[in-house]
């Protein structure tokens, strides 16, 4: 019988032990925690977000929505948990991530096909993987530097890697509330936001205290690279002067109750736990040095004397150039007996990575059933998701799923309707391959 080792208890590494199991195929999950933690990892549950609470857009006339979608219709345990966690950030899925990682790790805790053994596998050539017909690397992007070395001796060559960065999180209660006002974009009458709106002279003033805040400096040996998707608020800030009030400081369609006049500009707060007690900063994911952040970030109005919670931070995102070293089902070409999974494949976002450790758990059990299971198609989220990984480019660099990974849909048609268009096809292409392939 077919054994399967499974490396991290990441999004990824859940998913694929998950899928596996329902494949009745017996699993073991290796995960360092609680011995060793990384520099962003502070609980013991499986499936921890470190970065935001939010899983981005249920709507399904975005990309990510119709991921959703698929990985409902794969019995996902990631959107299981989401959707029991959830808590109110208006069309985003956003959860109480303790609640969220407790909910993942029982569920695996509760198969009785996955062995969940507490410890940190640092070679890929570690004895204790000898007797398992196949090895899925799901480290993440905080995969060990042993593990890493281990993982580049396999694949040759050097690292790919950029700094993924975490916003603050402060306490609702140390928030100024007769400045910021609850509201979603568009929709007043909502509270799923809070809202900090800032004149512009407000807005001028705290621009040029962020551009000349002190940052972590990285290691001399460490290249910055930062991820085009997840940029730190500073450095969009030195991108231009209006590069936030066209960004996440965006104003429109937030009017302040007191004035009934749009601001300037307007800081969001998202709610992190069910009861509404802290919120996330929106993106102000930042490298800022820990004083800098409480000095600069209490400028903005309503957060004068505000509670920081968790302080933003910088971490080492580590990938592969996957369509160099992994082939159409990414097992290592150099090595089929290895897959990798997650954001070390060079996907981005927490949904993204768990997608995918879904379709590695997903194709391992049904080969190990004999069956070929060929990837869904690229006018699907998940199969654009897998194409972006075997796309060759100049400079490969991680990926969100996005309807622009996807085929052009040929035809001609308004903009306003063009992401409606491309949902539409690729919920109808992917219930048409699962029929095919996995209908009963």
């Amino acid at each position: 019988m077919e054994k399967i080792a499974v490396i991290g208890g990441g999004l990824a590494g859940c998913e694929c032990a998950m899928q596996l199991a329902k494949a009745e195929i017996p699993v073991v999950l290796f995960e360092m925690k609680p011995d060793r933690y990384s520099e962003a990892h502070h609980i013991p549950g499986l499936a921890e977000l470190v970065c935001s609470n939010s899983l981005r857009s249920g709507d399904l006339s975005t990309a990510v929505g119709v991921l959703k979608k698929e990985m409902e219709s794969l019995d996902s345990v990631v959107m299981k948990a989401a959707m029991q966690s959830r808590v109110p950030a208006g069309s985003a899925v956003a959860v109480d991530r303790d609640i969220f990682s407790n909910l993942v790790t029982e569920a695996l805790e509760a198969e009785e096909l996955i062995t969940i053994v507490r410890k940190e596998i640092t070679s890929l050539d570690d004895p204790e993987l000898a007797d398992f017909s196949k090895i899925v690397v799901s480290a993440g992007p905080l995969a060990s530097e042993a593990l890493t070395e281990s993982l580049i001796a396999k694949i040759g060559g050097g690292r790919l890697y950029f700094y993924d960065a975490i916003a603050p999180i402060v306490s609702k209660d140390s928030v100024n509330m007769d400045i910021a006002f609850f509201g979603s974009r568009y929709k007043p009458e909502d509270d799923d936001y809070l809202n900090c709106p800032m004149t512009e002279e407000q807005y001028a003033a705290f621009l040029a205290e962020l551009k000349q805040g002190e940052r972590v400096v990285p290691r001399e040996f460490e290249k910055e690279i930062h991820f085009e998707g997840c940029l730190p608020i500073e450095e969009m800030a030195d991108r231009g002067d209006q590069t936030l009030t066209f960004g996440p400081l965006k104003p429109v369609g937030l009017i302040d109750p007191r004035n009934e006049e749009m601001a300037y500009a307007v800081v969001q707060l998202r709610a992190e736990n069910k009861e509404k007690t802290s919120f996330n900063m929106v993106g102000f994911q930042t490298k800022l040095k820990y004083p800098e952040q409480k000095r600069i970030f209490r400028m903005i109005p309503g957060l004068e004397n505000v509670e920081f919670l968790r302080l933003g931070s910088i971490h080492r995102n580590t990938y592969v150039n996957a369509p160099d070293v992994l082939d159409e089902n990414l097992a290592l070409k150099a090595d089929s007996r290895i897959h990798l999974a997650g954001q070390i494949t060079g996907v981005e976002g927490y949904l993204e990575s768990a997608a995918c450790g879904l379709w590695v758990g997903l194709f391992l059990a049904q080969q190990a059933k004999g069956r070929t299971l060929p990837a869904p198609p690229a006018e699907t989220s998940m199969g654009a998701l897998l194409g972006h990984l075997r796309e060759h480019k100049k400079n490969f660099q991680p990926s969100n799923v996005q309807f622009g990974l996807m085929p052009a849909l040929n035809k001609r048609a308004p903009k306003r309707v063009r992401k409606e268009l491309y949902a539409k096809r690729a919920m109808e292409m992917f219930e048409n391959w699962f029929n095919e392939n996995l209908g009963e």
